[in-house]
């Protein structure tokens, strides 16, 4: 019997650490020798390996080399505790799962307890899902851990750092601590002095893939430019960027173009907005030897008519390159092109020594109720999504005009000046919009104004008219509340994300999604389109964001480094850069091209609910729960050679430009309107005056 124990425990053994052949070979010697019932194992070793099995399951182990890993790094060199530090929190969770696995339910929810302080600050949300798994069967039940006992964590330690972690493993009372580094960690050593903390930007983040297959997905080829202009019907997009005078320029051309197909009517109204666009047609018929002089001249009163005070900054930008969309776009009409056209040459161009006016709207008397507050491109509507279900528009023209309570405040900078909205007369001040079963957790107004869509708790996306007050398609397809949705640059299409842990992408005459983008291991939070429209960014609980191809709903980057799950997304105007922030309030720069952050942005104190990116992209303007609004100049980090921005250890910053608190209002929207203006939304605290 003794023997039959024997051969068990070493069959597990060689089983568990992967040692297939020898398995086999083990197996065929003792079927050969299964005709003898003579013993041949020495009494002594036999004691050994009993006991060595023994203690391979005994549940005291895990707790009792975690302790010593844990006394024996705390008690490191500051030097290289900080680094170290990282092994601690794999090694938990895999201590905790290993005893799960084996039946020791209990002694794993003292495990767990016990160390569970140590790594609530930066991995809360992980640890709240793992808290639900009590037997074996939740671990193969659960993705989220299923996936963590299947990958491995990459873990980057300098060299001095990983000798002394080797050397403490090898230690014959951390065996067992040992096998669990070597089965679920990697390291990926780089030579000379440890990383700086105030320099790290990647931590421990378990994001439920290889380590390698991330690295894979970051080589893709994707094309980070500004869509390609066309003369037929993909105007829309470019009101957005207008970062370039060529943008402007081809523009005007395309307008001359178009000019003879407008109205008469039409033609009389802009003869005075469009005047020099007519002194440039009149140019260029006469003769082919002044085209680059009538170019010239039309670059100058661009300038003269704009006030552009910051030209040097601008043109220190590189200009984008342009990239085919692969959806099939709208048509824009021509009067609708010529009012973007008049924004851009008054748009007013920022930098560090232009920064913008800020116009915000304070709701006031929500009783705790709104979730959302979303902003027109123009500025010229803002709209809520509530708890009750509801979702209201207020028309910001009409702020003045009526008189009764107040519930909303529209202000300009640090010294607000008050408009009132109430009722006149029994009247409504806003638009009402019912429809959903459930709390409005998201909004957002189509390019143009004239749709909003909204989405809810009841796993629903309506879309609804401005113009008729009405709703117009309710889409279905998301399982559980759909917590963000988020028109595309040029209208038509959208984005959702969900608890359901996909994103999904739709177009207004469809009732069912086109994409579905799953991959993320919790909820996604937030969803934003690229510039470019053939991707969109998605940010998750899982502390990542992923970048998806429209096309083909693959991954094509993953973002890690974040600390706490991902709230907002804006990206540049250029395509080049993306913004995220999280719980935590950091904000990280990343470039969509190497997948790499950089630079993180500090100073909030509380969630960044909401980023977005000036007209040129000079800009970050960011909303967070701390009740400021902070302006943040991306021109110097644009101006680093792709070199140096690649460097390891680089301790490049973006300089914060201006703080503007708020009266106790927490900032739930931002937007920058075509001539730069930033608006701004968000709601009075309960009991601020």
């Amino acid at each position: 019997m003794e023997d039959e124990d024997i051969e068990k425990a070493v069959m597990a053994y060689l089983k568990k650490k992967g040692f297939k052949q020898t398995a086999l070979a083990l197996k065929e010697e003792q079927s050969k020798s299964s005709s003898s019932n003579v013993s041949h194992t020495d009494p002594d070793v036999s004691k050994q390996l009993l006991s060595f099995s023994e203690s391979e399951n005994d549940p005291a182990r895990y707790q009792d080399g975690y302790s010593k890993l844990r006394s024996w790094t705390y008690g490191s060199l500051d030097l290289y505790k900080h680094e170290l530090l990282r092994v601690l929190y794999p090694v938990f969770i895999h201590c905790f799962m290993d005893l799960v696995a084996k039946g020791h339910t209990q002694e794993a929810r003292t495990f767990f307890s016990s160390y569970r302080e140590d790594h609530e600050m930066m991995h809360l949300r992980d640890l709240q899902k793992l808290e639900g798994v009590l037997s074996p069967s939740h671990l193969e039940e659960m993705e989220f851990a299923h996936s963590l006992r299947q990958s491995k964590v990459k873990i980057k330690l300098c060299q001095y750092s990983h000798e002394l972690l080797v050397q403490y493993l090898q230690k014959p009372q951390s065996s067992k601590m040992f096998g669990i580094v070597n089965e679920h960690i990697t390291f990926e050593v780089s030579p000379g002095q440890p990383s700086s903390i105030s320099d790290e930007t990647e931590v421990v983040t378990l994001i439920g893939i290889s380590q390698d297959t991330a690295k894979q997905i970051n080589e893709k080829e994707i094309h980070w430019g500004v869509r390609h202009l066309t003369y037929k019907n993909d105007f829309a997009f470019h009101y957005e960027l207008g970062c370039s005078f060529l943008l402007e320029d081809s523009l005007e051309e395309h307008l001359e173009k178009a000019g003879g197909m407008m109205p008469e009517s039409e033609k009389g109204e802009g003869e005075t907005k469009e005047g020099d666009l007519e002194e440039c047609k009149k140019r260029s018929t006469d003769g082919g030897k002044q085209g680059p002089s009538a170019k010239k001249l039309k670059k100058d009163k661009v300038v003269s008519a704009t006030g552009k005070s910051a030209r040097a900054e601008t043109n220190a930008v590189s200009v984008a390159p342009r990239v085919k969309a692969e959806l099939t776009l709208p048509v824009v009409p021509i009067e609708v092109e010529h009012s973007i056209l008049e924004d851009l040459r008054n748009r007013v161009q920022l930098g560090s020594m232009a920064l913008p006016s800020v116009c915000f709207y304070t709701f006031i008397n929500t009783h705790n109720g709104l979730n959302c507050s979303s902003i027109s491109h123009d500025g010229s509507l803002v709209a809520g999504g509530f708890s009750d279900s509801s979702l209201k528009v207020w028309d910001m023209a009409k702020i003045g005009q009526q008189g009764g309570a107040a519930t909303m405040q529209r202000g300009n900078g640090t010294t607000p000046t008050e408009q009132l909205v109430g009722t006149d007369d029994g009247k409504r001040s806003y638009t009402l919009f019912q429809g959903h079963a459930g709390p409005v957790y998201s909004a957002t107004f189509s390019p143009l104004g004239d749709f909003i869509l909204s989405s809810s708790s009841d796993s629903t996306i309506r879309l609804w008219s401005t113009k008729l007050n009405a709703n117009l398609v309710c889409y279905k397809g998301h399982n559980y509340p759909v917590w963000d949705v988020q028109f595309s640059p040029v209208g038509h299409y959208f984005a959702s994300s969900s608890h359901d842990r996909t994103a999904r992408i739709w177009s207004m005459d469809r009732i069912q999604p086109l994409r579905i983008m799953a991959g993320h291991l919790s909820d996604v939070d937030c969803v934003q389109w690229h510039a470019n429209c053939n991707y969109i960014a998605t940010g998750s609980s899982d502390k990542t964001v992923r970048l998806w191809d429209v096309q083909s709903g693959e991954c094509v980057r993953i973002f890690i480094g974040h600390r706490s799950m991902i709230l907002s997304l804006a990206m540049s105007p250029d395509g080049r850069y993306m913004a995220s922030g999280d719980e935590d309030g950091t904000i990280m720069m990343w470039d969509l091209s190497s997948g790499r952050c950089v630079t993180p942005l500090t100073g909030h104190t509380s969630c960044v609910w909401a980023l977005d990116f000036s007209g040129e992209g000079s800009l970050l303007a960011s909303g967070s729960a701390d009740c400021t609004v902070k302006l943040w100049d991306v021109t110097a980090s644009t101006k680093i050679p792709r070199a140096e921005e690649n460097k390891a250890g680089s301790t490049n910053r973006l300089r914060s430009l201006k703080t503007l608190p708020t009266k106790s209002t927490s900032v739930y929207s931002l937007r920058f309107s075509r001539r730069n203006l930033l608006f701004a939304s968000g709601v009075l605290s309960k009991g601020a005056r």
